[in-house]
């Protein structure tokens, strides 16, 4: 029996919906010279055997692909509709080309808005001939497969939007979450490596904050947890590294781990 190689993830971008730094800001983080202070928007690379996937895929796709060398992807998988986390989805179009269709799972709310946002793509009759053609998976709360590996979606809310998070064996991916009911909790029991946003350390509104991120963490139980969607307000990325507890890290952009 062949045996499965290990997931490998690259965090292609870590940064929150203006990315570090911002336009403009002087703010110090946003005047770092460290590679580690710079995010663009969020987004992960998943790879394994000879399949890749991409979580999100927000206006530095194009940028993201290149920066990791990306030469192929099976498909996109969406936690939701915000503009940081779709609006490259145009640039899917040099993989199609050589590919031909490219799969994507999402919600059926995010798919109509994916459709109002790109209906170019998404014509039946008179497509222009230079859009993509997408393959459209409408996932629900119910396991599916990508490649020959299950996913089990998390529900979490942003604070009030529903949003998916995405769990894959020992592994978990969830951004955007404020809110993460006790009942999709349980469904993260168990993972060992787990990914979650938390956007500074100040309470927000729509957002978790670094103590909130360490507590849901605790009560799933990861072995070690790496935080995304990281805002400039978070501080250095080297100084907040020294803070964290053991098993806990501030992730960056173009960081691998095989989980």
């Amino acid at each position: 029996m062949l045996k499965t190689k290990p997931l490998k993830i690259t965090f292609l971008g870590t940064g929150t919906s203006q990315g570090v730094p911002i336009i403009g800001s002087k703010h110090p983080v946003c005047l770092s010279m460290n590679p580690k202070d710079k995010r663009l928007r969020v987004s992960l690379l998943l790879e394994w055997d000879a399949f890749s996937y991409v979580i999100d895929c927000g206006p530095d796709f194009r940028q993201q692909m290149l920066a990791n060398n990306v030469e192929k992807i099976d498909g996109i998988l969406f936690t939701h509709e915000h503009n940081d986390h779709v609006v490259g989805l145009d640039d899917v179009r040099p993989f199609y080309f050589r590919q031909g269709d490219i799969s994507i799972y999402a919600h059926q709310r995010v798919l109509s808005e994916l459709k109002k946002r790109f209906e170019y793509i998404f014509e039946i009759e008179n497509k222009y001939p230079g859009a993509p053609t997408l393959d459209e998976n409408c996932i629900d709360d119910a396991p599916f497969l990508i490649g020959n590996k299950s996913v089990t979606p998390i529900n979490v809310y942003h604070p009030k939007l529903q949003v998916y998070g995405f769990r894959f064996g020992d592994f978990a991916y969830v951004t955007d979450a404020k809110i993460i009911p006790d009942e999709e909790l349980e469904k993260l029991k168990g993972v060992k490596t787990l990914v979650l946003n938390a956007l500074r350390k100040e309470e927000h509104r729509s957002h978790l904050s670094l103590d909130q991120a360490i507590e849901v963490s605790r009560k799933i139980g990861a072995e070690r947890t790496y935080f995304t969607h990281i805002s400039h307000h978070m501080g250095f990325h080297d100084e907040v590294e020294k803070e964290l507890p053991d098993n806990f890290f501030l992730a960056y952009d173009n960081l691998s781990l095989e989980v």
